[in-house]
């Protein structure tokens, strides 16, 4: 915000000044002030951190996930309701911020400026175009590459697009010349880019090519799979050697993980870039309002399945334990990979209501699987009814470049029993897990075969895919992974909650003695105070009811909406919306829309 203001106000006093006849035309001056100084590309240069996502569009970023359950399936996942006519919004078909980039790289040629000055702002630039492309490329697949401003009359703007190769080539060229050129290593505030940055973005734009290219076979790719598979294992490798980032131990097990995402100040030592509140600026983020309120968000819960996925705390599968299947969530949750308790509410989780602490367990008139997440919300009360965090909501941090790392290796089958040390080991072991950290597994997990990845094998790949969705989980990776494995199928799986017993008895969730909440079909005569009681019929007064329990009288709860999920094929890319396909017949449509 700090950076934006300045440019207004750089801009505010050009226009300004250019009053009198006499004068240099005000396009002259304005590009003689922005481009003949090292302060005026400083503040032009800033304006391309508009194509960093918003906090709201960040840690709301797997609203459309697989381990998601929401109060309504995604309009992109129903049958016949999502088209090519529908307002994609600021993330669709949308080209304006490149333009702003590329008049910068066009014009930042004034021999004024020192040459070593120009070329680290080109390299900004030549980053943001990148991030800009990476988009838009996961987003449609072919895309038109532009790297040039267009004139009104320009009959390159009625052009056909670009095939996904050029377009990937080319960001990878504005990558490599990005890291070859910002010269920034440090930067306290976690809000600019700098050269670590760019490195840990490549290792995950690389990945996503090449795991993309692997399994989407009708892309004719996989021969090149294994190139961007190496860029982005040696952009990782030279984080994890050169940049002195580390994972975030200060909190120890039980804390370390969450303070990444509700700490006021990015934590140094693992955010690499962090979109920043600042109460001085009235820059606030809605998480709190988000992640608990009944009415204003998706009331997004985990699934079942996805948290089965946890450890024991010695390293051994929980989908191992005999009786799993029926355990009750106060028991289910003990003794477990120390992250579950930093990401949902659970145990003795607490929080603060007008100065006081007080037991919070899932609370149903928000989650409909009891698996209620916490990871981005701030404890006190206070903060819940609006736009009103002050925690910083993280864009990138290191642990992401070690699972990059790990991936690349185990897809190009050299990763190596030190490998998984430095990686799945170390944040298995600031998770607590007190097993299986120093050698790769020889063993393939079958509840994560069954349930998530019937094509693999290799036990070590396996393991690094459960370790992304977990290390990972609500920072807004999620589809981005399930499009490039090509398993768009789990984003249609069963919406599953906890296991309830009975019917009728009330459950104490978290441990403390006191009833919480009770599922039925009749409602008892005699209430229990405190207690919240849901009905699970097949129907009610008001219809169909989707919330029900798997064997009718006791079971994991499901919750199923009046629309049906469904993946197919053409939804591994959005449509060309049918206004700009209007404009220009030459940019085709998407298979399937």
């Amino acid at each position: 915000m700090k950076r934006f203001c300045l440019w207004f106000t750089f801009c505010a006093v050009l226009l300004a000044g250019c009053k009198k006849l006499d004068q240099v035309p005000q396009d002259s001056a304005t590009k003689d002030a922005v481009f003949g100084g090292e302060k005026g590309l400083e503040l032009y240069a800033n304006s391309f951190y508009d194509v960093l996502p918003t906090a709201g569009d960040t840690h709301r970023g797997d609203e459309m996930s697989d381990y998601g359950a929401r109060s309504q399936a995604p309009d992109f996942l129903v049958a016949g309701v999502y088209s090519s006519r529908i307002d994609q919004g600021t993330n669709g078909w949308k080209w304006d911020k490149l333009r702003n980039i590329n008049f910068f790289l066009e014009n930042n040629i004034n021999p004024k400026v020192p040459a070593s000055v120009r070329l680290q702002y080109q390299g900004l630039a030549r980053f943001f175009r990148a991030f800009f492309y990476f988009q838009k490329v996961k987003r449609y697949g072919d895309v038109p590459w532009i790297n040039h401003t267009f004139k009104v009359d320009d009959p390159a703007l009625y052009s056909a697009r670009d095939s996904r190769t050029l377009v990937m080539d080319s960001v990878l060229a504005d990558l490599d010349y990005a890291i070859a050129n910002i010269t920034r290593t440090t930067d306290n505030s976690k809000t600019l880019i700098t050269n670590a940055v760019a490195l840990a973005f490549k290792s995950r734009v690389c990945l996503y090519e090449g795991t993309y290219r692997k399994y989407h076979t009708e892309s004719n790719l996989q021969q090149t799979a294994g190139k961007w598979l190496e860029e982005a294992a040696n952009a990782a490798e030279k984080v994890m050697t050169t940049s002195g980032y580390a994972l975030n131990t200060s909190g120890g097990t039980e804390q370390s993980y969450r303070q990444l995402f509700t700490s006021t100040a990015p934590v140094a030592t693992e955010i690499m870039l962090s979109n920043v509140a600042d109460a001085n600026l009235a820059l606030y983020n809605d998480a709190n309002w988000y992640w608990t309120s009944a009415t204003y968000g998706s009331r997004l819960s985990f699934t079942r399945t996805f948290v089965n996925t946890y450890l024991n705390i010695d390293g051994t599968p929980f989908t191992s334990k005999a009786g799993y299947q029926t355990m009750p969530f106060a028991e289910e949750v003990k003794g477990r990979d120390k992250r579950l308790q930093q990401t949902i509410r659970m145990g003795d989780y607490k929080r603060i209501n007008s100065g006081t602490a007080e037991a919070a367990p899932p609370v149903f008139s928000y989650t409909y699987t009891g698996y209620q997440p916490i990871k981005w919300t701030l404890d006190d009360t206070k903060y819940d009814g609006g736009t009103l965090n002050i925690n910083s909501i993280c864009l990138l941090r290191y642990a992401e470049v070690l699972l990059n790392y790990a991936e690349a290796k185990a897809e190009l089958g050299t990763f190596t029993d030190a490998d998984w040390a430095k990686t799945i080991g170390a944040l298995r072991q600031r998770a607590g897990i007190t097993g299986g950290l120093s050698t790769k597994p020889s063993v393939a997990d079958v509840y994560l075969q069954q349930n998530y990845f019937p094509g693999i094998s290799d036990p070590s790949l396996l393991e690094i895919r459960r370790e992304r969705g977990i290390e990972l989980s609500l920072e807004g990776l999620r589809f981005d992974d399930i499009v490039r494995w090509k398993r768009g199928e789990l984003m249609t799986k069963v919406w599953n909650g906890f296991y309830v017993p009975a019917l009728d008895v009330p459950m104490d969730l978290n441990g403390d003695g006191k009833m919480d909440v009770c599922f039925y079909k009749t409602m008892p005569a005699t209430t229990v105070t405190g207690v919240t009681y849901i009905n699970v019929s097949a129907t009610t007064s008001a219809g169909v009811n989707p919330q029900r329990l798997s064997n009718d009288t006791s079971g994991e709860l499901t919750w199923l909406t009046t629309t049906t999920r469904v993946f197919e094929d053409k939804n591994y890319l959005y449509p060309i919306p049918e206004a700009d396909r209007s404009l220009n017949p030459k940019l085709g449509q998407n298979p399937g829309w």
